[in-house]
Formats: structure tokens, sequence, C-alpha cells
């Protein structure tokens, strides 16, 4: 039976096996059809040749509710050369440098400590902790992304984390009083190898801090498109405890961020450590059951509400074309990728898009082959709508980009339900 015909609370057959427990998979959580791997953008010469395209059927464990995509390509693939730099989003900076002066202040970071990042991409978060005195090390698989790292001063392993390079840094002596992964967690196939890694790395009053997009959030605000290859699992409090506790750690505190539609921060530390575990854990987790995420029925629904988003953007980017409205995108990110091939917005809909990325610029985007520009191709072109594909940014690009008001340009924004800004109507 095709994927694309399989009922979205059940498949009726396994789907593999849990990358968390190894439980057998059952039950589906959503299928966004067929897709290419949402960072593969591509040079005009390669527009004729052959694409590859890969389910993006999304199952959840009835054992313990990880969330969880197959892993059709392996990382090396993915994310030996990648196309995202951190650095070109003013606010996740500001985030990375906050956070830094917050940390360092609560574990009393100095020279004489380790702060040691994992996926560390182009040093957007250590360069704050260096800039601190604090000592610091990057893993970055990424090469490209990495170099710019070490241009900044910030030593760096090129290298995917795991277990075996845990092992090799630890005997080097480098044990890290902090470890911190942002966004990161979603991207290892291997769960149980990565916290393992974690674990022999860390010092024994060591804090590990983990950010990554609240599933929590997905559910409720409807944010499919955060699915795609690169992203194998969608945490909840409760899978991330699990999670911890085969590896002898523990949650010793958790926050809720704003950043990227709603995500978690939490700080693990190993289980016998001195740390006490703040209230907000057991709120937080209580919360989540209370929702339903403790019962596989709540995933089953998911599927339906994703199908009437993508019927009511589709609606609205018909009709404009039909009054001859112009349409282009701000932004080229996977998340956009996914959106675009989900619903089949082509050219046809979408005259172009920009993005502040010079690596970007005069590629298409995967699938779909939406043409990619510099920021400034908007101003030239004056479109009558500017779809934000990176959502999550929409108050960060409105304060940018207001200035499309000036002509009668108005935003669109598709997560969680198509919606229209004007800017005009947008306090400064």
């Amino acid at each position: 039976m095709s994927t694309r015909t399989m009922p979205e609370a059940t498949t009726g057959k396994a789907r593999g096996t849990c990358r968390l427990c190894g439980a057998g998979l059952q039950h589906s959580f959503v299928d966004l059809g067929m897709s290419p791997l949402c960072e593969s953008f591509l040079q005009a010469e390669q527009l004729d040749a052959m694409e590859p395209y890969y389910p993006l059927h999304v199952s959840v464990c009835a054992e313990c509710l990880l969330v969880q995509l197959p892993e059709y390509v392996p990382p090396a693939h993915i994310f030996t050369e990648y196309a995202y730099f951190s650095s070109y989003s003013t606010s996740w900076v500001a985030h990375a440098q906050a956070y830094s002066g917050m940390i360092a202040g609560r574990l009393g970071l100095g020279p004489q400590s380790l702060a040691v990042e994992l996926a560390s991409n182009d040093g957007y978060l250590l360069q704050h902790l260096l800039a601190l005195g604090v000592g610091v090390l990057g893993v970055e698989p990424a090469a490209n992304v990495a170099k710019v790292a070490i241009a900044k001063g910030i030593p760096t392993v090129v290298d995917f984390f795991g277990s075996r390079l845990a092992a090799r840094l630890a005997a080097e002596g480098s044990m890290a009083d902090l470890i911190v992964g942002n966004n990161v967690l979603a991207q290892v196939p291997d769960l149980n190898d990565f916290v393992a890694g974690m674990r022999l790395l860390l010092k024994p009053e060591g804090v590990i801090t983990l950010e990554f997009p609240h599933l929590e959030r997905l559910i409720a605000e409807n944010q499919f498109d955060t699915i795609y290859h690169e992203h194998f699992s969608y945490f909840s409090l409760l899978a991330v405890g699990q999670l911890a506790a085969r590896h002898a750690l523990r949650i010793v505190d958790v926050e809720e961020l704003r950043t990227h539609g709603g995500s978690l921060r939490v700080y693990l530390a190993h289980a016998d450590a001195s740390h006490p575990t703040n209230p907000s854990v057991a709120e937080i987790a209580a919360r989540e059951r209370r929702l339903g995420l403790g019962d596989i029925g709540t995933y089953a629904q998911f599927g339906d509400r994703v199908k009437r988003t993508k019927r009511k953007l589709l609606s609205f980017l018909i009709a404009a074309k039909e009054a001859g409205r112009t349409v282009c995108g701000y932004g080229a990110p996977g998340k956009g990728n996914t959106l675009l091939n989900y619903c089949g917005i082509g050219v046809d809909l979408l005259d172009f898009t920009v993005d502040r990325n010079p690596y970007k610029h005069g590629r298409f985007t995967p699938g779909m082959h939406i043409p990619i520009h510099p920021v400034e191709a908007i101003d030239l072109a004056q479109p009558d709508y500017v779809l934000i594909l990176p959502w999550n940014l929409k108050d960060e690009i409105v304060q940018q980009m207001r200035h499309i008001g000036e002509w009668g340009g108005k935003f669109v924004v598709p997560i969680p339900e198509t919606a229209v800004i004007d800017p005009r109507e947008v306090s400064a």
C-alpha cells in the first residue's frame, strides 16, 4: 500500500522500530507525501537533472510517544556541506548572546571552564562565551560552516558527535562544564548514542542545555512545515525525560522559549549530581498530559488539520493570482521547502523568493524550483504580497521590510493559518 493512501491513525503494519525505545512503529502522525531534501538548493544547470524525493511520513511510538521520521538519508549526506548559517538571523544571534550571558553567570563559567557546543554552526553562540572569557570548543560536521567559526578564533572539531568522539575528547582532557545543543537533537538519528556521548563528556557536576521546538506547540499551532528529512525526531518533555533516564541523566530545569514557534530549553545533569530539580519540570510534564500528549489518540488528529491548512493557503494564492496580483516569498528556509513541496507551490503561484544568505543567491529551491534572489529584488519587483516562509521570524522580517507598505505591499503568513499583515498597521 502506498504511504500516500495510509490512514492517519495507523498504517496497519509496522513501519520500523522506535529510535528511542526500540518498540515497533504502528501509528502515523502525519503524511506530507514525497519531498526532496529541504536544504538541497539547486544551481541552474541542475534543474533538468533527476531530483531524489523521499517520503515525509511521520510516525509516533505508542510506547514512549516519540514522534519520528525514518532515516531515509544518512546525516553525512545531509550535513557534510550545509546551506544554513545561523549568523544570518539577527534575532537568533541575539538569542544566543542573551543565553551566553545568562548561562555563564548561572554556572559561574570562566577561563577554567569548558563549554562545548554540539552542531556549533558558524560560531554564532560560542563567539559570545569566548568574549566572556569562557573556554570553548565547537563540534560541527559541516566543514564549510565550521570554517567560518574557525576564522573567528573558535576551536572547532569537524565531525559528527556521538559516544566515539566523546570518548576521544574525554581521553584528551576535554571534559565539559557545559554542553550546549541548540536545535541539534532533532537532527540525530541515533539518539541513544548521542545522549550516551554527552554523558561521557560531562563533568560530574556539569550541565547540558538542549533547545528544541516543542511538540506541544507544533501540534497546537499546526507547524507541520517544521517536519523535514533533516529532522528525525520531534520532542515533548515527556519523551525527553524518558531519553534522559535511559542514560542516567535527569532533567533539572526546563524553560519555555518563543524561538522557532515555541521551544523548550531543558537542563540535564547526571542523575546523582547535586543540582536540585526545578518545579517547572513537573508542571510542564503535567500540562502535556492534560493536553493529551500522553495519549496515542491525540496524535491521530493532526493530519486532518494539516490538510485544511494546505487548502486555505492554496485558495488564497490562487485567488490572488486570478486577480492579477504579484506574489513573492521572503526566505528560503528548510521549513519553507516543506511547505512549498507539500502544497505544490511553484513559480505559477510564487514568482521568486529572497534570502539574506549569499550562498543561496542564484540557486533554486528543491522540488518546486523557485528562484532565490538577494533581498533587494523585492524593492525592484514591488510585489503585492510577500509570503514569509520563515514565519517564526515574522516579527523581525516585518520590521526589516515594513517599507513594502509604501507601494501597498502586504505580508502573508502561512502558519498556523493563512493571515495577511499590512505593514502600515504595525507599529515600529
